[in-house]
């Protein structure tokens, strides 16, 4: 144990220094200035910042950086910063309706008031490499497009909620938990389940998602609506006694509506599924409203079929990327008392099962 620990400080800021020469490169390489990694690569800063649960672009980008491109060490970092900034107050719920949208489209109704709007999307893109961009100062395409609609632009659930199609918006919390202060209670109200769903790993939460469209879970579900823009941050002042706008934040939301044949406590109608997530992160926010309809089995008087997607502490236990991380890593931690112990069990079950042998000869 003493010659494993001697010389370890000295090897650990050796391998802090190695870690900073493998993240800038080769010095003969311009390096990366956090304003290209800000505009160039928004997705994966749109992640950081959501798992993160933190909106800076520029603190995302830097922790990007830092991680040398690791999305989950960089929310690690955003999270371990997010716990020494001072609270100074809570924010009014933002109102999605009043969006300035950059994109909106519905896979339920094909003449949207207000249009579908295609916006940034690889949707109809045909997925084969464009060497055009391995290309130095090679020319950015303008384009086409109209700017962000800064009109109100109703939701589409309206519509269906006008004939008494789809259940009526479920009642939130007066005063939902916040996850990022309290410990995780089971079980858990929907608020809190939202807000566990939205900081989970992307790609947990798109399977368990995949999952439900296989069959694990009743659900089939549509986009009724995913929009994507930006939406003001109003905070109430005490002193002014109105509130004030503070900034504004790119967001996602898709509400999906889902096939319902009714229950004991439930008539037949379309069910909602919810997913709000910073920046463009569509298949995040579809995922999300998913495994939310997913897991609303119980107040919807449901049967439980046992998948993964409507298990509320497998769900919610395992979502988060930061939490898995830690423990999957732990085990590279020095273990040799553990280990020895399980070495000379292993040894004396071995002698046992030989001698048993020998003797049965």
């Amino acid at each position: 144990m003493y010659v494993a620990v001697k010389g370890g400080e000295r090897a650990i800021d050796n391998a802090h220094a190695w870690q900073a020469e493998e993240r800038r490169g080769d010095p003969a390489v311009a390096e990366l200035a956090l304003a290209q990694i800000r505009e160039q690569l928004a997705l994966a800063v749109n992640r950081v910042m959501a798992e993160g649960s933190l909106y800076d672009p520029d603190l995302a980008a830097l922790a990007i950086k830092q991680a040398r491109g690791d999305l989950i060490e960089a929310i690690f970092l955003i999270r371990a910063y997010r716990t020494t900034l001072p609270r100074l107050g809570a924010s009014r719920p933002v109102a999605t309706a009043q969006m300035a949208v950059i994109r909106r489209i519905s896979a339920t109704f094909k003449d949207l008031p207000g249009g579908q709007v295609l916006g940034p999307t690889f949707d109809y893109t045909h997925r084969l490499l464009d060497f055009k961009l391995a290309a130095e100062g090679a020319p950015v395409p303008v384009a086409a497009t109209a700017p962000a609609s800064l009109a109100d632009v109703p939701h589409v659930m309206a519509f269906l909620n006008r004939d008494g199609l789809i259940e009526a918006e479920p009642a939130g919390d007066a005063s939902p938990p916040d996850l990022t202060r309290e410990p995780m209670e089971l079980p858990a109200s929907r608020a809190l389940r939202l807000q566990a769903i939205t900081r989970g790993d992307e790609g947990f939460i798109l399977a368990l998602a995949y999952s439900t469209q296989r069959g694990y879970g009743r659900t089939h579900a549509f986009v009724g609506e995913l929009r994507i823009g930006c939406v003001a941050v109003e905070l109430d002042i005490p002193e002014l006694g109105f509130p004030v706008e503070i900034g504004e934040v790119e967001l996602s939301e898709c509400e999906t509506v889902n096939q319902f044949t009714g229950s004991k406590t439930e008539p037949p109608q379309f069910t909602r599924g919810y997913g709000l997530v910073f920046g463009q992160s569509e298949r995040k926010a579809i995922s999300m409203s998913l495994v939310d309809r997913s897991l609303r089995w119980k107040e919807l008087g449901e049967d439980c079929t046992g998948a993964p997607a409507q298990d509320e502490e497998f769900v919610l236990m395992h979502a988060d990327n930061i939490q898995a991380t830690g423990f999957l890593e732990h085990i590279k931690l020095p273990h040799y008392v553990d280990f020895q112990s399980e070495l000379e069990l292993v040894r004396k079950l071995r002698a046992e099962v030989l001698a048993a042998q020998e003797a049965a000869q």
